[in-house]
Formats: C-alpha cells, structure tokens, sequence
C-alpha cells in the first residue's frame, strides 16, 4: 500500500504533553501513561495516507487475551451528546456486557467495520455455533481531510488492525481512526493516558483512548489556551465529536461502568469541549478483572464488585485518563493536507508551552 507523506510536518518527531513536563490532575500515571497499562489490553491501528485525498483509519481495542464472545467484559456506554453512528450501544445497555473488541474508524466506514468485526468473532475457535454477534463500532467523521464518500476502509484493513493489535506503547496523532480528524481547530488524532492508583486505594489501573474530532474553546491545565491563539468554537465553525474508550482493570459491574464513563466526559469537558449539536460524544467503559461466560452451567453470576464507597478514586483517576488522552492527541499530531488541498495546522507545541509555563502549569 504505497503512502503519501506530502502534506505532513517533516519537522522534528513530536513529543507528548508530559514530555514536556506538563502534569495534568494529581494520580500517578501508569509506566506507558497509555490504555495498554491495563493488563491484557492490546490496540492495533491502520493508517491509510494514499493520494492526495484518502486520510483515514482504523483502531482496535481489544480487552483481553481470550476469547471475548465467549468470556465477555463487563461493559457500559455513556452517550455525551448522541449526533453518531455507534453501533451496538443498545445491547450493551441492556445486558451490561461488551463481546466483541472496539473498533474505530471513520462515520461511513462502521459497517464495514462491523462486517468485519462479526467476520473475525465467527472465525474464533469456539464460537463455531454462534449465530448472533453484537459489533461495538464507533467514529467520527473525518471528510474535511478525508475523501469519506469514497470509503476506503475495507474489511481486510479491519481485520490487519485487530491482527495486528498488541500491548505496550500506542502510536498517537495521525494514525489509524485518527488520521483525517481535526481538533479544536488544529489536527486532532488518537491519544491515549492512565493513571495508577496507589496500593492504599486499590493499586488499581485506569487507561482511556481518544479519537478527537471535536470543537470548543482549547484549554490546558486551565490556561485559556484557545483564546490566546484566537481558535475556538463561535468565532470559527468547529465541530465534531469525541470517542473515549475507558478501561480498568477494577472489578467493576455495569452499573459502576456506566458511572465511570460519565467522568471521563469530564475530562472532555476539561479540555474545553462543549459537546456541539453536531458533535458524536461517546465513552465506552470496560471492566477486564472478571469475565461473564456466555453460557454456564449455573443459573448465577457471582463476583465481587467494588461498592459505591470505593470507586471515588477511579472517577479521579478517569477524569485526568481522559483529559491527558485528548492533550496528548493535540501534541501528537502534525499539520496535514488532505483531500481538495485542505490543510490543518498542527496545534503550535512551543507557543502552547510559552503559555503555560507563563502561566507557572510548567515550571
């Protein structure tokens, strides 16, 4: 697959936020500050840069190692502001379950992607007789960089990402789901923190992934950062949506999910994004300390869940996953021409941290 390059910064390699010496909230981050600092949890991407018009992707999230139909997560789907095409929401809603990886990608490509997604859940050894899949597709609409009408996703690119997923570092900025979108007004992109809480709270691990394509007024850290560059939603037409994918490793049951997923549109909103009418807001949260069995022998479920007293820190720590995550896509990404020559500027990294340093957020 040849790739064009024309278009993106050939500056120097860009370094994430906390790289230069940005801290965001007061939970320590995990060793790889990424959504694979959860045990089990592998990310695949694809990143199609062909011509001058196709800028787009894929991004695979799968929670653990086995097999997820058979052996599903707990899961919940919180729905921030709903102008999007996620597909499978309502069964996770009903049965507070996710059996299929999540899989991101463009607004015309989810049902490929779910084509795709039920191709790779029958192929897996023991689900020979299944015959009902519930895809969990998300997007954001990336048709200003990108030529979405010509739906350049495919299945195979699909299943490359899933095959291809694995732990350890995540590649950000403009790769795979997030390699056409556009961020408060500068190229957006995946991005990916955690935080790990101490032993005294549970020692337990949160990550969170992003695919920003929204609107708002940019803040960091509390510093205006939107207004001192003069880009921010009213003053120019920014839009679009936000896909927050959030994984933990405590045992947590739908109901706590769902509660946890509410605070990483927290950390959205942190950022300063308002959730326009036109904007796709989604957080999917998954739980990967314990598994539900499709079918079982026993007519009960009986696992030990935190109780409502101790989940306070994972909200914190969800809260400042989320918030880095969306930063780190800012900082990440570079400027990149795309389909009939538009071009987005990366987010301008040195007159970000004259701001904040300024502002005494970085000493």
């Amino acid at each position: 697959m040849a790739l064009l390059l024309t278009g993106l910064s050939a500056a120097r390699p860009p370094k994430r936020a906390r790289d230069y010496g940005l801290r965001l909230g007061v939970v320590p981050a995990g060793p790889l500050n990424a959504i694979t600092d959860v045990p089990g949890v592998r990310v695949g991407q694809i990143t199609l840069q062909q011509g001058t018009s196709v800028r787009t992707g894929v991004t695979a999230i799968i929670p653990h190692t086995g097999n997820l139909f058979q052996q599903k997560c707990p899961a919940a789907i919180y729905i921030g502001n709903g102008f999007g095409k996620l597909t499978g929401i309502s069964q996770v809603d009903e049965l507070g379950t996710l059996e299929t990886p999540i899989i991101l990608t463009n607004t015309l490509s989810v049902p490929t992607a779910a084509d795709a997604l039920i191709d790779y859940t029958l192929s897996q050894p023991g689900n020979e007789q299944v015959r009902s899949v519930n895809a969990v597709v998300g997007e954001t609409n990336d048709g200003y960089l990108n030529d979405i009408r010509g739906r350049h996703v495919t299945k195979q690119h699909v299943l490359d990402a899933l095959r291809q997923a694995t732990t350890g570092p995540v590649a950000e900025g403009n790769v795979g789901a997030g390699t056409g979108t556009v961020c408060f007004g500068f190229k957006g992109g995946i991005g990916t923190a955690s935080r790990k809480l101490p032993a005294s709270l549970g020692g337990y691990t949160v990550g969170a992934l992003v695919q920003t394509n929204f609107g708002g007024v940019l803040q960091i850290a509390g510093v205006p950062v939107g207004v001192e560059l003069g880009k921010y939603s009213y003053k120019e037409n920014l839009d679009g949506s936000c896909m927050m994918v959030v994984i933990t490793d405590a045992p947590l049951d739908a109901r706590n999910l769902k509660r946890l997923a509410k605070r990483a549109f927290m950390g959205l909103a942190q950022t300063g994004g308002i959730a326009s009418n036109g904007s796709g807001d989604y957080v999917i949260a998954v739980s990967t300390a314990y598994q539900i069995p499709h079918e079982s022998k026993s007519p009960f479920d009986e696992q030990k869940v935190l109780r409502n007293d101790n989940v306070s820190p994972l909200f914190m720590a969800a809260i400042e996953a989320t918030e880095e995550a969306i930063i780190n896509s800012l900082f990440m990404a570079q400027t990149m021409t795309g389909d009939q020559n538009h071009n987005i500027e990366a987010l301008p990294v040195d007159r970000v941290v004259d701001l904040l340093k300024k502002a005494g957020v970085i000493k």
